[in-house]
């Protein structure tokens, strides 16, 4: 480049900029502004794609309608193109904490793709009359649609990278299932004792329910894809021509893959942003989940020799500083942390989304932020908790089998062979005495052992059952 300086200038006057910068005056005037985080746009390659995918199909849809030169249109779809390749991403650095709902990302964007696009047509960076950030790398759009449309695109490239996590995730639980299939333990409600069941059954039951959001994700992600390019300011469509927004919606759905669709109401689309908190919403349930699993995978191996220790998870590190062979649940505290971030970040969308006023939603820069940062840590979470966690678990069967049989949980599968105020007497006087539920039936005559055996074989524990067993007598007291 032939100058270490340029001048740019805009509403407010005159800005030098280093000629490193592909970014122009505006963003100058951003990063001055808002230096809140250290949350940049380039923080969240998804985002910055998203941008170009934006700024790409409208150049296409206005060269298609005649409103670009070839030489122009081609010029920015490669900038744009060299941009989804992981190029310049170091200069899209405006804070994403921003007012001007958006506006300072919309112009960061214009202006690198206008700066990279005169560089290939063969001119010096800050030659806008030649190409514009604002006349042609803008031309028929606004921000109120550019932007939106930029964030839909980047959170559905975040809803595909994170299914393959998820069904990982649930591979790995679906075979701790597997292999603990045969192995009893106490189910528990409240935190208290409740029936037998297996302790495959419970890796298998936190697998269905992280299933279970895939096609919840699916439908919110889904939503993401249908835009407002071409409502411009407002939603009226003015400064666009006859066509652009059909124009624009096919050249997305053509660069992507993807179904991208028109909004039925531009006005509607441009001031209402439900799609976005609707993913994060469903990001939102996953993390719910994830903490459950978490949380649940603490009690399970409490102890390990005071508490439950029905399971082992792998040792990560030293536990304390004073406390010498201690180990904690590292993995699974972490998880929660991320989920409890997660579950705020959802909160703080859903207070942004109401704050939408007549025709506009100004806070769409912290929902923005809140759902690629959602996004990503789930992500990372759910890795974390399948390397360095669920696929380590080992089962302490001794242990679970100790626990059905000293619990008095058990004595509710006899209900239905001796009834319900037999069992309870016989629950009362076991809680009183210590005894087992198995040694007071026998003493008091109730069942025979071959009764017992067969209502308390594991696979009539833990699933519907018919046996033909009447009892031997009532509970005397």
């Amino acid at each position: 480049m032939s100058q270490k300086k340029r001048i740019e200038s805009d509403l407010l006057g005159e800005v030098e900029l280093s000629n490193e910068h592909l970014y122009g005056v505006q963003t100058a005037r951003a990063i001055d502004n808002f230096d809140f985080s250290p949350f940049k746009i380039n923080n969240y390659p998804y985002f910055v794609e998203g941008l170009a995918l934006t700024k790409k199909g409208a150049a296409i849809a206005n060269h298609e309608l005649g409103l670009l030169t070839d030489q122009q249109a081609e010029a920015i779809i490669q900038a744009c193109d060299e941009i989804l390749e992981g190029k310049h991403h170091e200069h899209f650095v405006v804070d994403m904490f921003q007012g001007g709902a958006g506006t300072s990302t919309n112009m960061n964007a214009n202006e690198v793709i206008t700066n990279r696009a005169l560089e290939i047509m063969g001119y010096e960076r800050g030659d806008y009359k030649t190409l514009s950030p604002n006349d042609h790398t803008n031309l028929s759009q606004s921000t109120n649609d550019a932007y939106p449309t930029a964030i839909h695109l980047g959170l559905y490239r975040t809803y595909l990278e994170m299914i393959p996590h998820i069904e990982d995730l649930t591979k790995s639980l679906r075979k701790k299932g597997e292999e603990f299939k045969d192995i009893i333990k106490m189910g528990r409600t409240q935190l208290q004792d409740a029936v037998p069941m297996t302790l495959g059954q419970t890796f298998n039951a936190f697998a269905s329910i992280l299933e279970h959001e895939i096609p919840n994700l699916k439908h919110a992600a889904d939503q993401l894809l249908v835009n407002n390019m071409g409502s411009t300011a407002i939603g009226t469509g003015i400064c666009s021509v006859p066509g652009y927004r059909e124009a624009c919606a096919k050249a997305l759905s053509k660069i992507t893959g993807w179904n991208v669709t028109v909004a039925d109401d531009m006005v509607a689309a441009t001031s209402d942003t439900s799609h976005m908190i609707g993913y994060s919403s469903a990001l939102r349930r996953i993390a719910v989940k994830l903490s459950k699993i978490s949380n649940d995978l603490r009690l399970i191996s409490s102890g390990p020799r005071a508490g439950l220790g029905e399971i082992n998870l792998p040792a990560r590190q030293p536990g304390s500083s004073i406390m010498p062979g201690k180990v904690n649940p590292v993995i699974p505290e972490v998880v929660t942390q991320v989920a409890m971030k997660v579950i705020g970040n959802d909160i703080c969308v859903t207070m942004a989304g109401e704050a939408s006023q007549m025709e506009l939603n100004a806070m769409e820069p912290i929902m923005a932020q809140c759902c690629f940062e959602s996004s990503h840590i789930l992500v990372q979470a759910m890795d974390t908790l399948r390397i360095l966690c669920i696929d380590g678990i080992t089962a302490n069967p001794k242990a679970t089998e100790e626990n059905v049989h000293n619990s008095i949980g058990v004595v509710t599968a006899l209900n239905p062979y001796i009834g319900y105020k037999n069992s309870t007497k016989i629950a009362k006087e076991a809680m009183a005495t210590g005894r087992g539920i198995v040694e007071i039936v026998l003493e008091k005559g109730i069942l025979s052992q071959e009764q017992l055996d067969e209502i308390l074989a594991p696979k009539n524990l833990i699933q519907p059952v018919r046996l033909n067993i009447k009892p031997l007598k009532d509970f005397e007291d």
